[in-house]
């Protein structure tokens, strides 16, 4: 009996190794001490769905496909004698063999979508993240929408030829597309700068039509005296040094108290921190490590005169854990603001994560109109989130020609980045919750992190959660010709097109090679042909400087879920098929006589009938544990479908969910939210509102009431 079990152990590690050969990050044909440090060990579960793999030396490699993680430790368990956990979901020797050949991933998503179980299989799935191996399942219904993500083994002669391969592709044909998509915008414009010229011809002001015009020129006088200042000051000063005067000139205050440390003409930087000393401000860069080893940029805004920056060492990034133990009692004491704010004057924490194809220097843009510098000098400890990769591909083990370094989308962002994000700004701050403000893509990340069948326990590290252009439904902008292409293509011939790295990195080459001003030409008219923008409601002069921080580096699997044939594109939905959400469409017919006289500023599933939102409760996506919600909506976004949305929450369909504030801006596009001359009027004194109002009693007697706040209560 003792040989044959000793045989089977021995089997089991032939076969352990060779299943943790295709998952580690090296080949382990040589034997080094730098393949064996990097060999993969074990498969370590973040959520039920995405597990991660562990090397012998603690690194971590991304995703990968569920049942592969499943294999790696069963076979793990079996060599070392112990035995695995055969509760729910159990994988049997036969089924094993029936993964390799016929391919894991196919035979899943097939038992799933025809309703069937695996062997052992009961209604006792766990959803949380610590769960067993064996019970750790997703469930069927997020298959459709979440499809695994391709599995990409260690670097070998073979895979390097066809990386090379799909990069010379993709670099020819998505450099083609990218030069359709230009000359569109350019041809589209001709008829604008016919008019444009038109009007000057006749001594008219083509900007007459602009709904800000005025308050436009006189802020651009206002910008061109404080310029003017700022350079009879540094003359004055540099008169001074030169005669040897060592005393102080009085610096130049902008009425608020806060006296900018950069100032002149704009030279239209990707520099976030510059555009912050220009209002008095200034910004400090932490790295954070994601769960699955993405190195990702958090920046801190503050006011220098009553924080100083930490050190570097400080700023690193930790160890891929969240919410480590009593990190909140820690962070009060040893964080970056806990440390340097007293009770009773500390700021209550708010982390703003950005937009697709933009990084969080979106919210910096504006001068004193930034979202971001606003809600600093409006009393809040202001954290700027940035998904990973951005300007600055980095992570732990991989570089950036691995493919493996590209293997993400959506559902990763939602679960690794942005669990990472709020994990070190409360290790920072000192705080068990903090305020979440998010726009576009950065909703997403977030409604799908908080999903049930996602994360749903980082719902209570949330105070509130601040959607601006939500982005849950799809808009009509979706149907676009170049946008259904990237639909009818087929997964294959899409990484053909576009690759199986960065998408169209040649963007982010031409952004270090073209002057700044033409770069923001240039990306507002690209853009604003593909998502139906104008600009009629920004200020002009600082158009360029808004794009200086977009596009960044993101996947070509990213770009895939939202465009491609099987996700977003297809279903119309972040979290529910399209033929959810059609029976959604005849639910709402069926109701719309008796909502028609309803107002759409708040939540009505009081108006239905206990039984009916019990019944659409059965379809929620959210649990108990999901924190209130308020959406600012753009009612002329083509982009994406807010009103959809709101209604979804107004009918009953979350009974969990708190809408503590919604709004329509009927005249607002998907970037007003954040761009619009009196986005800080519309958006960001409701926003400083509620999340004041959400912040619990606790963390409020901590804090300094913000600006314009006194009189708000705890909701």
């Amino acid at each position: 009996m003792a040989p044959q079990v000793a045989q089977n152990k021995d089997d089991a590690a032939t076969r352990f190794d060779r299943h943790a050969e295709k998952l580690s990050l090296l080949p382990c044909h040589e034997e080094n001490e730098r393949v064996s440090a990097t060999t993969a060990a074990q498969a370590l579960f973040v959520t039920p769905q995405d597990p991660v793999i562990e090397t012998a030396n603690g690194g971590r490699l991304p995703a990968v496909p569920l049942i592969e993680a499943q294999i790696l430790n069963k076979l793990k368990s079996e060599a070392e004698g112990r035995p695995f956990d055969v509760g729910p979901a159990a994988i049997s020797d036969t089924e094993e063999e029936h993964l390799k050949h016929a391919g894991a991933g196919k035979l899943r998503q097939n038992k799933a979508l025809e309703g069937t179980t695996l062997e052992h299989e009961s209604s006792s799935q766990s959803t949380e993240p610590e769960a067993p191996l064996g019970s750790a399942i997703p469930p069927s219904r997020t298959n459709p929408l979440f499809p695994p993500l391709p599995l990409y083994g260690p670097p070998t002669f073979m895979r390097n030829v066809h990386c090379n391969l799909f990069r010379c592709s993709s670099f020819i044909l998505s450099l083609g597309f990218l030069a359709v998509i230009v000359l569109g915008s350019a041809f589209t414009s001709i008829p604008l700068m016919f008019r444009h010229i038109g009007l000057r011809l006749i001594g008219k002001d083509p900007s007459t039509h602009r709904p800000f015009h005025n308050e436009e020129k006189r802020r651009k006088r206002a910008r061109g005296e404080a310029v003017n200042a700022w350079k009879q000051r540094r003359r004055r000063r540099n008169s001074m040094d030169q005669a040897g005067d060592d005393s102080e000139e009085g610096d130049i205050s902008q009425g608020d108290g806060y006296i900018p440390t950069e100032g002149g003409d704009d030279p239209l930087i990707c520099d976030v921190g510059y555009y912050a000393r220009r209002v008095g401000l200034d910004i400090e860069e932490f790295r954070v490590q994601t769960e699955d080893g993405f190195i990702i940029q958090l920046w801190h805004v503050f006011n220098p005169k009553e924080y100083s920056p930490v050190s570097d060492e400080m700023r690193r990034h930790h160890e891929p854990v969240v919410f480590p133990e009593k990190h909140t009692e820690n962070g009060r004491i040893h964080g970056a603001s806990g440390a340097q704010y007293r009770d009773g004057n500390r700021r209550y924490p708010v982390l703003l994560v950005h937009g697709l194809l933009q990084s969080s220097g979106a919210y910096c843009c504006n001068d004193e109109d930034s979202f971001a510098f606003f809600l600093c000098k409006s009393g809040f400890d202001v954290w700027l989130g940035n998904n990973r990769c951005g300007f600055d591909p980095q992570h732990q083990m991989l570089g950036y020609s691995d493919p493996r370094m590209w293997a993400w989308n959506i559902r990763q962002m939602g679960v690794m980045d942005l669990p990472a994000l709020i994990s070190r700004v409360l290790s920072e701050t000192g705080f068990p919750k903090l305020g979440l403000v998010c726009h576009s893509q950065g909703t997403t990340e977030t409604f799908v992190a908080l999903a049930k069948e996602q994360r749903p326990d980082l719902g209570t590290k949330i105070s509130v959660f601040c959607a601006l252009a939500p982005a849950a439904y799809a808009g009509p902008l979706i149907g676009k010709m170049y946008f259904k292409f990237m639909r009818i293509i087929s997964p294959g011939m899409f990484r053909v097109f576009f690759g199986i790295h960065a998408f169209i990195p040649f963007m982010m080459t031409m952004h270090s090679l073209l002057p700044g001003k033409l770069y923001g030409a240039l990306g507002y008219r690209v853009f604003s042909f593909l998502f139906n923008w104008t600009d009629d409601r920004w200020e002009q002069d600082l158009r360029d400087r808004m794009f200086q921080f977009a596009p960044v580096y993101v996947s070509a699997e990213s770009m895939r879920w939202w465009l491609g044939r099987e996700c977003f594109a297809k279903q119309r939905c972040i979290l529910a098929t399209r033929e959810e959400g059609q029976l959604e469409d005849e639910e709402d017919d069926d109701d719309d006589l008796p909502f028609a006289c309803k107002s759409s500023r708040h939540t009505s599933s009081d108006d239905l009938s206990r039984d009916a939102v019990e019944a659409r409760g059965r379809t929620a996506w959210y649990d108990a544990q999901v924190p209130p919600m308020a959406f600012w909506i753009a009612g002329s976004d083509d982009l994406v479908d807010g009103r959809r949305l709101l209604r979804r929450f107004e009918r009953g369909r979350e009974p969990h969910v708190r809408l503590v504030h919604s709004k329509i801006i009927e005249e607002y596009e998907h970037l007003d939210v954040i761009w619009a001359m009196d986005a800080i009027e519309k958006v960001g004194k409701e926003v400083r509102e509620v999340v004041w109002k959400t912040a619990s009693k606790e963390s409020r007697d901590l804090c300094r009431v913000p600006v314009d706040c006194e009189d708000v209560e705890l909701d």
